[in-house]
């Protein structure tokens, strides 16, 4: 039964979320959010015309400690946005370590979640877990406005394959 149970979640696309992806991408939400390796980012304030360039993070398998600024235009709190370029369509999962809003858009447009969560199962780092659906492109996330300075995230594809060296 065991046998035939792993073969249709290898063969069945349809099965490969049932069968443990999102459970493998929080694994390694976990293991990058307590060990890294780790980059250091300053996030801009969420984009305008006369922005600086937003700071690019990606699903390279790296911890990303990301300060944010203090909020400004009235906004109250710590607020700050990266960008992360999507090459290939996918649900993604982004790892919080801390417990701080987190928007996803597009174009100006929000990009809805499919799942989200203040915790997981893996481990006790993960203080916010979103899954959400990307084309490819360019989105923006914006963390806050929150009364934290820093976030640190990890994104994971869930249907990612595991010929990766950590």
């Amino acid at each position: 039964m065991t046998k035939k149970l792993l073969s249709a979640c290898l063969l069945t696309s349809a099965l490969l979320t049932a069968c443990g992806n999102t459970n493998e991408a929080d694994v390694e939400g976990c293991e990058h959010l307590k060990e890294g390796p780790s980059a250091a980012v300053t996030a801009t304030v969420p984009p305008t015309d006369n922005a600086p360039p937003v700071p690019a993070v990606s699903n390279d398998h790296k911890r990303y400690d990301i300060t944010l600024p203090a909020g400004t235009g009235g906004t109250t709190g710590n607020v700050g946005s990266v960008s992360f370029a999507v090459s290939e369509p996918s649900d993604f999962v982004l790892f919080l370590g801390t417990n701080v809003p987190v928007k996803v858009t597009r174009a100006g447009a929000e990009v809805a979640f499919e799942e989200t969560a203040t915790s997981s199962e893996e481990c006790g780092e993960v203080k916010g877990r979103y899954v959400v659906p990307l084309q490819v492109g360019t989105y923006t996330l914006t963390f806050g406005p929150t009364s934290q300075a820093n976030v640190s995230l990890v994104i994971e594809e869930t249907a990612h394959d595991e010929e990766h060296e950590h």
